[in-house]
């Protein structure tokens, strides 16, 4: 450890060098190379698909098993729900990320059912329960950070077993679609069109021929797309849709406009009129944003619309308390007025906004008066990201009723609607009307608030059990106070008008932003998850419904909010380091749940420190004292938090005008190989690198593309020159795939995996055992390379085409855990594939080392004669470069054949399973074998089949005989271990707290039998 010691102790030094020492190395001016940040096209993003599919029927690592480990308890972004309205235990449950569920069993248990298609991404669905026929519309429309763009429409003819594409590719997102009450081939379909680019593929379309052709019958501009559409189920020739003006990119976002409306159809949505505007009672202008629709079933005169309202709340008129000082005032106030106010109503703000300690009223006029700041940078001292998200004052959500089919509206809601909407109303926008009672009716937001006089008053729903953010709803037509509910955390169902709630969340269907381990045994799985805040549990979870009896969920909450990053300290395994959005970050005792906030040090006056909505902090490994932290700025703390400088200066292109954060850094790396090796990347596409602990940094991003978002920069840990940097243009809707590798610091580039598809990436990462393998996941899965990023190759291992967010390779247990965001957390063995040399692969065929099991008398054993027997799986791992069969023969070393197993082996890794039987023909050689060797103190064996009729093997050394079809052998000795004695020792008890199926185990160990 003296290295480290002298490390840390020489950037310590370094602490008193001058204040220029900060500051950036001047960048030569260096041409740069623009990237042609073009809108990427329908037949590109097919080729895409196509390109992946050949990437996975190539990959010799296919078959390599994952595991999905949960958690589900914590769920993902549900966008729609469709429920059998004759059997309402019987629905499909639309996730954002997640693809889609189909329940029979109300909730209890969940099957996925669009895994494997071009996207996973859905904004919403329409189910003909009749003729069991699902319409798919991909793309959610909830403009969200990570509402992935969809690729139009898709359609099951047979409950979702098979899909077929539908066409409106260039869609992206979809809001609605609806169905014809009488003709299954007509449909339409609310487009919402691309969410960071203008395009002319969004409004209302309408097929007639079951989806084959697609007919635009309303359009307004390449900025407006249709949010919305409803039917009247008395007439289908009457339609209403709603048009959203929207402009949304990485720094800004234009919620609404003039070309926000409804429109009206009564030939059946062939033509339209607009209904909202004028005189209409419903307001439309520069401030409408999105638009949700409702049509009241029993008398389809009466509709209902929910609005976002971005119009600016009136100012109040408060009378000026002399002795109270308020933001708004401010942002007003000159500087006469600042150092005539009182000591004590300016220390009473102080304290109030928890200024630190030493600015006081005397300070703070002193610096006023010297004209080094103005009164407004008092109250941009305090102002965040956050605070300008939830208390900018706009009207916000606003309901509206009309009676007369939409000839005229007003507004219902008697007061504000406040804290349903604040100012992100794009991110819901429904209302739903109870089917047999006009005046009750739902709307959500950030709560779920019911009303039951037409809209005027509202009561809470969402009541313990239920999370916030709602985007999806069902009321039983035959029960109004049966309702399945659909939000952020799941999905709920109640039987009580919403005062009591069930969670239905089987699925693992949790969106990870950011993942990391830590070095107990078993290892823990940590992570971020969108507003689910952080979670960690063991690594070798596997997911059952046992923890209900045992009462104890084995995945944990740390930290409430949108869960971003985590550092865990590797030295105790207990001390974590995590937040939530825009850089509000904690160290948590895991044990103790104390919580330590990490604050960076500003001077009042100083220009704002902006912080990306997914923060970046890194623990070192080299010392586990010394946090890194970046907002626009790098920072360092070498006492574990408790204090940081700030080292550098802007690590960004500057400041961009709008109202998202943006100009920060979104990733950082230290070499494994070097402390105070570190490289950090922004959201506007700079990477910098830092030889110095950060002192200095040098900007090495000129030959790179530019203006992508850096989604990751990762140092290598085998050579120390050696930098991946990835890059994301995913908020261009351009969906190129960008990796590249530099072994010189990053003085120069080299692009890497141009045979990946197009698919926006999101991580590289190098295995850290085998310099030649990397790993990237991009928005639909996870590519690895065996020749440092010549070529790559799908890993598929029984994960669907999700977005992976973030990825880690365990240093010791080779495990390869990948983040996805909308399909949870899956843990897969790379063992194997580490040993997967260019001497092996070009082997005929190779055996793994086998790892000797244990035998177990109780096997075969069946406790009760209704349950099914038991399944063992012994796993053989081998490698063959040619498809074809594979023979398999386990013998003695006599050259007796016990058991003979065949494989239809694709090249690549392949993974037989062995039930540690023997073959019943070779039953009597066998038992004669075993009483030829045994020893002569042991009793004589006598084989018989077990409860399940199998006969098994017994301990001793054994032989597997691979045999390829071309005839090329190899063979592996293998031992089958006798179980330890347990006659003379004390007997273990289970864990008081395990599960049922825990204490079952230990009485099979045991060979303990329960009597009744």
């Amino acid at each position: 450890m003296r290295h480290l010691t002298l490390a840390v102790t020489a950037l310590a030094v370094a602490c008193a060098l001058p204040p220029d020492a900060v500051a950036q190395k001047k960048v030569k001016k260096i041409a740069t190379t623009p990237a042609v940040i073009s809108i990427t096209a329908p037949a590109e993003r097919m080729a895409g698909v196509q390109q992946r599919q050949k990437l996975a029927d190539a990959s010799l690592i296919k078959n390599i098993p994952f595991r999905s480990v949960g958690p589900t308890v914590m769920s993902g972004r549900v966008v729609d729900l469709d429920v059998n309205p004759d059997n309402p235990t019987q629905f499909y449950v639309a996730y954002a990320s997640g693809g889609l569920w189909r329940t029979d069993n109300n909730g209890i248990s969940f099957t996925p059912l669009f895994d494997n298609e071009a996207v996973m991404t859905i904004g919403a669905i329409a189910v003909d329960w009749k003729n069991n026929t699902i319409w798919i519309g991909t793309g959610e429309s909830n403009a969200s950070r990570s509402s992935y763009a969809g690729l139009g429409m898709y359609k099951s003819l047979d409950g979702g077993k098979t899909w077929q594409h539908l066409g409106l590719a260039d869609s992206h997102h979809i809001g609605r679609i609806v169905l014809h009450p009488t003709n299954p081939n007509t449909a339409w379909v609310a487009a919402v069109g691309h969410l960071y680019t203008p395009n002319p593929e969004r409004g209302i379309y309408k097929t007639t021929d079951g989806g084959k052709t697609w007919a635009k019958t309303l359009y307004i501009d390449d900025k407006t797309g249709a949010i919305d559409v409803d039917i009247d189920p008395a007439n289908p020739q009457v339609l209403y849709a709603s048009m959203w003006h929207k402009e949304r990119r990485a720094w800004n976002f234009v919620e609404g406009g003039k070309t926000s409306g409804i429109y009206k159809s009564t030939d059946g949505g062939t033509t339209w009129k607009l209904i909202t505007g004028g005189s209409s009672g419903f307001p439309q202008d520069e401030n409408s944003g999105r638009i949700g629709l409702s049509i009241f079933p029993k008398s389809t005169n009466t509709l209902y619309a929910i609005l976002d309202n971005q119009t600016a709340r009136p100012k109040k008129e408060q009378k000026n308390d002399p002795h109270k000082l308020t933001k708004d005032q401010l942002r007003v106030m000159s500087k006469d007025d600042f150092l005539k106010a009182e000591d004590a109503v300016l220390t009473e703000y102080l304290d109030e906004q928890n200024f630190p300690e030493k600015y006081t009223a005397k300070s703070l006029k002193e610096l006023v008066q010297s004209d080094k700041i103005k009164p407004i940078a008092v109250l941009e001292y305090t102002d965040d990201a956050n605070s300008r998200i939830i208390n900018t004052d706009v009207i916000g959500a606003e309901v509206y009723r009309s009676d007369d089919a939409g000839q005229s509206w007003r507004k219902v809601n008697a007061d504000y609607l406040d804290g349903l909407y604040n100012t992100y109303g794009y991110y819901f926008g429904n209302v739903w009307i109870a089917p047999d009672n006009a005046d009750k009716i739902v709307i959500a937001g950030v709560p779920v608030i019911r009303s039951e006089d037409g809209g005027k008053t509202y009561k809470g729903m969402d009541n313990g059990n239920v999370h916030a953010d709602h985007h999806a709803l069902w009321i039983n037509p035959k029960n109004n106070n049966h309702m399945i509910l659909g939000n952020d955390g799941g999905v709920n169902i109640t039987y009580d008008n919403g005062k009591t709630w069930f969670k239905a969340n089987t699925p693992a269907v949790a969106q990870f932003y950011a993942i990391a381990v830590d070095m107990a045994k078993p290892y823990n799985v940590y992570g971020g998850l969108q507003d689910n805040g952080v979670w960690f549990g063991p690594g070798n979870y596997k997911a059952s419904y046992d923890w209900f009896d045992g009462g104890q969920y084995p995945y944990k909450r740390l930290l409430g909010g949108d869960g971003m990053q985590v550092q865990v300290d590797w030295r105790d395994n207990n001390t974590v380091y995590t937040g939530f959005q825009f850089g509000n970050y904690f160290r948590i005792n895991r044990q103790t749940g104390e919580m330590k906030r990490l604050t960076v040090p500003q001077e009042v006056g100083e220009a704002k420190l902006r912080w990306n909505w997914q923060a970046p902090i890194l623990l070192s490994r080299h010392n586990q004292d010394v946090v890194y932290f970046g907002s626009n700025r790098f920072h360092r703390s070498m006492n574990r938090g408790d204090e940081f400088k700030t080292l550098s200066g802007d690590l960004t292109k500057g400041l961009k005008t709008g109202d998202v954060s943006f100009g920060t850094l979104t990733t950082i790396d230290e070499s494994p190989l070097k402390f105070g090796l570190l490289y950090v990347g922004s959201d506007d596409g700079l990477v910098h690198v830092s030889q110095d602990g950060g002192y200095t940094w040098t900007r090495i991003s000129d030959k790179l593309p530019q203006d992508l978002w850096v989604s990751r920069v990762t140092a290598s840990a085998h050579d120390e020159g050696t930098v991946y940097v990835s890059l994301n243009g995913y908020r261009d809707d351009h969906f190129n795939a960008y990796v590249f590798r530099s072994t010189d610091y990053g003085q120069t580039w080299q692009p890497i995996g141009t045979d990946l598809p197009m698919e926006p990436v999101n991580v590289v990462k190098e295995d850290p055992k085998n310099s030649n393998i990397m790993y990237v996941g991009t928005d639909h899965g996870v590519y690895v390379s065996l020749n440092k990023g010549r070529t790559f190759m799908h890993l598929n291992g029984g994960m669907p085409a999700v977005a992976v967010h973030d990825l880690v390779v365990h240093p010791r247990d080779n495990d390869l855990i990948v983040g996805t965001h909308g399909r949870s957390l899956y843990i897969g063995s790379v063992e194997h594939l580490q040993q997967l040399t260019d001497t092996l692969t070009n082997k005929p065929i190779h055996i793994f080392a086998l790892k000797p099991a244990s035998y177990s008398p109780n096997w075969g054993r069946m406790y009760n004669k209704y349950e099914e027997a038991p399944a063992y799986k012994f796993e053989l791992p081998f490698y063959v470069k040619t498809a074809g069969k594979t023979t398999v023969r386990l013998t003695t070393d006599k050259g007796l054949t016990l058991k003979t197993l065949t494989d239809d082996s694709e090249a690549g890794l392949n993974y037989l399973t062995y039930d540690y039987s023997v073959d019943a023909s070779v039953a009597e050689g066998y038992q004669k074998y075993l009483n030829d060797t045994r020893k002569k103190d042991e009793k004589e064996v006598d084989l018989k089949p077990a409860d399940d009729k199998k006969v098994y093997l017994r301990p001793g050394k054994y032989t597997f005989v691979f045999e390829t079809s071309s005839g090329a052998k190899a063979e592996k000795e293998w031992e089958l271990k006798a179980p330890e004695r347990r006659s003379r020792r004390a007997i273990t008890l289970p864990n008081a707290y395990g599960s049922p199926g825990e204490f079952e185990e230990w009485m099979e160990e045991m060979s303990v039998e329960e009597t009744k």
